[in-house]
């Protein structure tokens, strides 16, 4: 069974990495990893970092192409949330995305997993 990440991205960059072939977000440069979340974890991180934000997207992304693509793929430690997070060490190949979705607070300012990804659950 594959083991997915998920990224909250930006519309524009996402685009970009359509252009590009490549995903590169700000904290690539900036921290150099890419942050991102296990499914459990989105939500939190939606409402921590992606408030007020938009338009947003939410990447599935397949950590075994990454590992064949030659992504290194590390979990570390965040004190702040008291949790491991997968990090990205180089632009994300846009053939390891599989599912993207639209992502939007609702009405109530509350963010929701995609209805697919409830249904994993």
């Amino acid at each position: 069974m594959p083991n997915f990440l998920y990224r909250l991205a930006d519309l524009a960059d996402w685009e970009q990495a359509q252009r590009t072939g490549h995903f590169a977000s700000a904290d690539l440069a900036a921290e150099g990893f890419i942050h991102t979340s296990e499914r459990q974890q989105v939500l939190e991180t939606a409402r921590r970092h992606y408030a007020g934000r938009g338009p947003l997207v939410l990447l599935e992304i397949d950590e075994d192409a990454l590992a064949a693509a030659g992504v290194r793929v590390a979990r570390e430690w965040a004190a702040g949330r008291q949790e491991h997070f997968a990090h990205a060490f180089a632009p994300i190949p846009v053939g390891a995305v599989g599912r993207t979705w639209p992502f939007a607070p609702g009405p109530d300012g509350a963010f929701a997993l995609p209805p697919a990804l409830r249904d994993e659950a």
